[in-house]
């Protein structure tokens, strides 16, 4: 996703990650999937993502975009993010973070012991 609000997000989740630690992060995310879902199907569709970005400041992408986002985060090929789809996608469109994803993932799993 080469666009300049990609990019914009991209940079927010490392800052996100460092203010809110592995589990606030994962909460926001879960907070960024119900904002994005649609209400009747409990996922993100290409049309609930087109209506709903301006919400998370997406508002410039383009419907290519969009599309890439689904694609790239649809791992069960149903053409469309269920809420671990989504959260696993905005790990990966974030490079800093998965730098970091392993201390947050070991933080995590402290946190559970």
């Amino acid at each position: 996703m080469e666009s300049k609000s990609g990019s914009n997000f991209q940079d927010f989740l490392p800052l996100m990650a460092e203010k809110l630690g592995g589990d606030g992060l994962i909460g926001e995310l879960c907070n960024g999937f119900q904002l994005l879902m649609d209400r009747e199907k409990g996922v993100i569709t290409f049309d609930s993502l087109k209506n709903n970005s301006a919400l998370l400041g997406l508002q410039d992408l383009s419907d290519d975009d969009l599309w890439s986002m689904l694609r790239q985060g649809d791992f069960d090929g149903d053409g469309a993010l269920n809420q671990m789809e989504f959260c696993v996608l905005m790990f990966r469109l974030s490079p800093e973070l998965m730098d970091h994803s392993q201390f947050l993932l070991e933080e995590a799993l402290q946190d559970l012991l």
